[in-house]
């Protein structure tokens, strides 16, 4: 069975970053290299999400500060910071979980299905582990801002044989 890797979610998010938007992020794994030390997003921040169904069975998520969803909207849109509004942030923030979670599908077992993305802002704090027997985290820096992506894996309702092997490999 295919497997999400670290390196498939820091792939993935270059390529989308670099590529589509030409902003670099990096990767925070040095400095929350700790698997019991959660890592947390700041309040009002913007979530977005795909889930999938199929042989592979749950959610990828991302996560950005307001000052990074900001600076990457008005490049997929192609206009100054100031002119930037929530709407347009929302409608951004959706394309770039589509994008990210289109790119990690194609290492999912087939057959597997996503949804339309949703998004939303979030008016908490969200903290999480970065590494759990059904998920993967990993967050991106900017001068902007910090970027999330969580892959979850639904595990009571994934039906390949030893369904959270990849995860848990992850983890050791």
């Amino acid at each position: 069975m295919s497997a999400i890797s670290l390196e498939n979610i820091e792939k993935a998010s270059a390529q989308f970053w670099e590529q589509m938007l030409m902003m670099h992020l990096e990767p925070c794994g040095e400095t929350w290299a700790r698997r019991d030390q959660q890592r947390c997003m700041e309040p009002n921040h913007v979530a977005a999400y795909c889930d999938l169904s199929g042989v592979w069975v749950g959610r990828i998520e991302v996560r950005l500060t307001v000052g990074l969803a900001r600076e990457a909207t008005a490049a997929m849109l192609m206009q100054p910071v100031e002119t930037v509004e929530s709407a347009d942030t929302l409608d951004a923030t959706k394309e770039i979980a589509n994008m990210i979670a289109g790119t990690l599908k194609s290492a999912l077992p087939r057959p597997c299905s996503m949804t339309v993305p949703s998004a939303l802002w979030e008016s908490g704090e969200f903290c999480v582990l970065p590494c759990t027997k059904d998920t993967v985290t990993v967050f991106f820096q900017h001068e902007a801002g910090e970027l999330m992506v969580r892959v979850w894996q639904q595990m009571e309702a994934a039906a390949a044989p030893a369904p959270h092997e990849e995860l848990t490999a992850l983890c050791a």
